[in-house]
């Protein structure tokens, strides 16, 4: 016979759960309401269970001044890119035709084009928050062109800079009332449209 003592719990809590739990992993700060700190929990816990990112970190602190963000922020690195300049899209797409040519030994196949990932901020919103150009403004006088890397990711150093990466971007995370979580993805300044 067992004792109650060294049994499960009957009831489990789910993973959200548990990230909630651990919102004292995150750096408090006086400036950010709780409730923005436990939405940028919630976007990242999104983005890592449903759309497999990696290397996800919640910021409090601009990494240009040091200051309090205007909102805590996510970074991260998605599965595959997630923006390809249209420059940048006619430059691999080159590169994979002489490719394909230098490789024609009878093999058939379209053209591959997967550009390596890139680390990207994310901006976690409410379906029901009004933004303006001026607070969208503040958010991106705030970050830097690409997220810092995590200190524990060796890889990230290896990669060069990508060069058609000109202006600064976020993904805006925003979430609904019944926690559906949609994904625009925003530049700072006119950028040229992609080809389809």
């Amino acid at each position: 016979m067992t004792s109650l003592a060294t049994t499960k719990p009957a009831i489990v809590p789910a993973p959200l759960q548990q990230a909630f739990a651990s919102l004292d992993s995150i750096p408090f700060d006086a400036s950010h309401l709780p409730q923005l700190q436990s939405l940028a929990v919630q976007i990242q816990h999104n983005l890592e269970f449903q759309h497999y990112w990696t290397q996800l970190h919640v910021h409090t602190h601009s990494p240009v001044t040091n200051a309090p963000l205007p909102r805590p922020l996510v970074s991260g690195l998605p599965p595959q890119r997630l923006y390809v300049h249209p420059d940048e899209q006619v430059e691999l797409l080159k590169e994979a035709d002489r490719k394909r040519k230098a490789n024609k030994a009878g093999e058939e196949g379209g053209l591959q084009v997967k550009p390596e990932p890139e680390r990207e901020w994310v901006l976690p919103t409410r379906l029901n928050e009004k933004w303006t150009l001026r607070r969208l403004a503040e958010v991106f006088d705030a970050i830097t062109h690409i997220p810092p890397a995590p200190e524990s990711d060796p890889t990230t150093s290896d990669r060069p800079e990508n060069p058609w990466r000109t202006t600064k971007r976020v993904v805006l995370g925003t979430v609904d009332s019944d926690s559906t979580v949609v994904y625009y993805i925003v530049h700072d300044g006119v950028v040229k449209p992609r080809q389809n």
